[in-house]
């Protein structure tokens, strides 16, 4: 059987189209399109193959999945199943973590925006660590953790120095000043960790040093103002497993580390946030042509309101009712949003001969295309989940209405 788009678990058997075990025919003959389809076994397959990589490359690791990739609660509960914890950005996928079992000392949480309620529920729940973006939100913490009779346990995340970007602490001397009055005066804080982010979909090494530079000069630039730090965080940035097989990963973590040795960057423990690479790949979006326009314009019954270029996903496309028939010849995909941004692909090689109510795959949509969504104005796809020859739905829009964290 042949794979489809790299992925071990999308398979071609003489015309017929295999997930994981399941004839994806028998999903169509009871569910309209659009549908979304998740395939359990190739997250799980993802985490298993990150986790041995970088547990045979680094001492003292340690991950966390970053629930903002994608906060389906079954997909958050398989990936908590593994053992991974949890990196959140606001309340509620805070309280999601809670409600799936993910113990506090597993979690940690920040961003740009640190609401009181976040604080709080973080603090008296004695997270592992709060992520600060913004120097003043230490006295905000401080006092809260000071009302709990806790110290608390902060990350700091730098600049990463990346094109213009906004993200993050630049360590000038306005700010080591403040940090280090900050400091001074809240004894109910402690900044244990550096985090610094560079971007998406990195695929080489080159970009996974920038960043690794980028934590060492800030290391370099506390130490010499008296602030030691135990622990660095890289983030994520990884791409679709399928864009990154193992091979890959495994020469990204050794360089990775050669970088850190280069810098002399010691470290009590080092974590890393996945997101993209363990759910990317997993998930596939069924769609159908609705139209065919001139000059090869093919329209979907999806776009960037549910798989949103936003998302920077590596899209794939195969005719499903033509899988056998070369794919070889330019067209466009265009979306059903009344817009003319609504552009899923250029010039993107597909079938020759385009009929309305062909189905269409697209894959590598596991990552952000839910929550970076904006709903506009169509309903939801059913969402169902694969493992073996065996699905059930886990989203129907009928019931839980929307996708946010339901």
């Amino acid at each position: 059987m042949k794979k489809i788009a790299g992925n071990p678990y999308l398979k071609n058997d003489k015309n017929t189209v295999i997930i994981d075990d399941l004839p994806l025919e028998s999903l169509l003959e009871k569910y309209e399109t659009p549908l979304m389809i998740f395939l359990e076994n190739r997250i799980r397959d993802n985490i298993t193959n990150f986790i041995d990589v970088f547990e045979s490359t680094f001492n003292k690791f340690e991950c966390f999945y970053s629930f903002k990739a994608n906060y389906l609660p079954e997909i958050c509960k398989i990936v908590y199943s593994e053992g991974i914890g949890a990196e959140i950005i606001g309340l509620p996928e805070f309280e999601l973590a809670l409600k799936l079992g993910i113990h506090p000392n597993k979690i940690i949480a920040g961003g740009p925006y640190l609401p009181k309620e976040l604080i709080e529920r973080s603090i008296e729940n004695n997270i592992k660590e709060l992520i600060v973006y913004n120097l003043n939100d230490l006295k905000k913490i401080n006092d809260i953790a000071k009302k709990h009779n806790l110290v608390q346990d902060i990350c700091i995340r730098v600049n990463s120095q990346k094109y213009n970007s906004k993200l993050g602490i630049t360590l000038n001397e306005e700010n080591l000043s403040k940090l280090t009055n900050k400091i001074m005066g809240c004894p109910n804080i402690k900044i244990r960790t550096i985090l610094s982010h560079y971007t998406t979909q990195m695929n080489n090494s080159d970009q996974f040093k920038k960043n690794i530079k980028t934590i060492a000069e800030n290391l370099i630039i506390l130490s010499k103002n008296g602030i030691y730090i135990d622990n660095i965080n890289l983030g994520g940035g990884f791409p679709e497993a399928t864009v990154m097989p193992q091979k890959q990963l495994k020469k990204i973590a050794l360089d990775m580390k050669m970088t850190i040795e280069k810098y002399d960057i010691d470290y009590k423990k080092i974590y890393f946030e996945p997101g993209r690479y363990f759910v990317g790949d997993a998930g596939l979006f069924i769609a159908k042509i609705i139209k065919v326009g001139s000059g090869r314009w093919v329209f979907l019954n999806i776009g960037n309101h549910i798989c949103p270029k936003f998302a920077r996903c590596s899209l794939r496309f195969y005719n499903l009712s033509q899988i056998n028939i070369s794919h070889k010849h330019k067209l466009s995909f265009f979306g059903i949003m009344p817009t003319d941004q609504d552009v899923l692909a250029k010039d993107y090689f597909f079938t020759k001969n385009l009929n309305e109510g062909d189905k269409v795959l697209v894959t590598n949509v596991g990552a952000y295309t839910l929550t970076f969504s904006n709903r506009f104005p169509y309903p939801l796809p059913k969402i169902l989940l694969v493992k073996n020859d065996n699905y059930r739905q886990i989203f129907d829009p009928l019931v839980h209405h929307d996708i946010s964290i339901y």
